[in-house]
């Protein structure tokens, strides 16, 4: 008698992101009676999985073949392979596919995750967006600042939470730009119009709109998030033109099977593409989402990654903000104080995500957040007003080398 197959009882998850979601995705696992699997390279860099006793499989996830592999071993008891990483989703949507599990177009993803693949399948659908040339040397993107005569903006073909990008003012700032993004693979860069406007992002899963988020960036030249609130307030009129052009990149790109994030600037001219990741959106904003409106959209990726159906329709119709806290100066964190922003009204969730005598680098990236509030009410100017509150009550305290700190009486 030949012994009875066991039952799918694993998703894998092909790394992680370090922060939000990562986590999340093992937890809604858990609670569909699944275990989580992370394949990494370096279980270190996610804090949780240790102290959530995550099971962990160390390989080169460089290596789609190794992935494959690996998620072979597995046999029948593979549910799903997915990943909350941009840089992986790729290679778990492939490794799925090939295994005959749920999951998005491989290619149409890989092509996505390319920018400049990305921005030229955008134009020749006719989806609107900014003029852009790919680039392989550095006087190369002078030549067209020097042409565009205004600001334009640097970007990695590659890439994910706005690090390396940048607006540029003229050839002698774009060429110091594209210098860092040049060496090594892959050896080239986008030099883009500047689109000027608000920015949002569209939330879409499968084929449908979510929902709509309104976005705050850093001062120029980055473009640091600094906060989100969802649902954006925007007039109907406007909010469907922002959705239709989501929906349109999606098609564009042969996307629409699970969770996407398509970010997009409000100009003069109307809606136009910043970028579409094929995933979920990063920045807290799918907390945001379900604390708006009940939708997990966490829970609705890992649904859909094992064949089951997902939940997005609405159960309430609230709003929700988030502000963040970033590192101001190098050092070491010396002082950490939450209590105040935990009980500010409306408060749902305020967290420091660094520790006492921890170390941090001020990078101008998105890696220099070390803390975030995020508060819910009717509105989302409320949600707004009652999540820059309490950030101003989120303390954190970083001391320069050799400098003495003394606590407040």
């Amino acid at each position: 008698m030949s012994a009875t197959p066991p039952n799918p009882d694993r998703l894998v998850l092909v790394e992680s992101n370090t922060t939000g979601s990562g986590r999340d995705f093992c937890d809604r696992a858990r609670a569909r009676g699944l275990e989580p699997l992370l394949l990494t390279r370096d279980p270190d860099r996610y804090p949780y999985v240790r102290e959530d006793a995550v099971p962990v499989r160390v390989i080169d996830t460089a290596d789609p073949e190794a992935v494959l592999r690996e998620c072979r071993s597995l046999g029948a008891r593979a549910a799903g392979v997915t990943s909350s990483s941009e840089y992986h989703v790729a290679t778990a949507a492939a490794a799925a596919r090939t295994l005959g599990l749920p999951a998005p177009d491989a290619e149409a993803v890989s092509r996505c995750r390319d920018k400049a693949a990305q921005r030229r399948a955008l134009a020749r659908a006719g989806v609107p967006g900014p003029v852009f040339h790919e680039v392989r040397s550095a006087a190369e993107g002078a030549a067209l600042a020097r042409e565009a005569g205004g600001t334009v903006v640097v970007k990695p073909v590659l890439g994910s939470g706005s690090d390396g990008v940048r607006a540029c003012t003229g050839p002698a700032e774009t060429a110091a730009a594209l210098a860092p993004l040049l060496r090594g693979e892959p050896g080239r860069a986008l030099v883009e119009e500047y689109l000027d406007g608000p920015e949002y992002s569209v939330e879409t899963f499968d084929d449908r709109v979510v929902g709509i988020t309104a976005k705050h960036l850093g001062a120029p030249p980055l473009f640091l998030e600094t906060g989100h609130e969802y649902p954006a307030p925007l007039p109907a009129g406007v909010e469907q033109a922002v959705a239709e052009t989501a929906l349109e990149a999606l098609r564009a790109l042969g996307l629409g099977w699970g969770p996407a994030h398509v970010e997009l600037r409000l100009t003069a001219a109307g809606p136009r593409i910043v970028e579409v990741n094929p995933r979920l959106a990063g920045g807290m904003i799918p907390t945001l989402v379900r604390a708006a409106t009940g939708i997990d959209l966490v829970a609705a990726a890992v649904a859909r990654a094992v064949g089951e159906p997902p939940a997005t329709a609405p159960v309430r119709g609230g709003a929700a903000a988030i502000r963040f806290l970033f590192a101001e100066r190098s050092g070491t964190v010396a002082l950490v104080s939450r209590d105040g922003a935990r009980t500010s009204p409306g408060v749902v969730r305020a967290a420091v995500t660094v520790r006492e005598g921890d170390r941090v680098e001020v990078t101008h990236t998105f890696r220099d957040r070390i803390g975030h509030v995020v508060a819910a009410a009717d509105h989302p100017e409320t949600a707004a007003r009652r999540a820059e509150h309490a950030l101003g009550l989120l303390g954190v305290l970083v001391a320069s080398e050799g400098e003495v700190t003394v606590p407040a009486d």
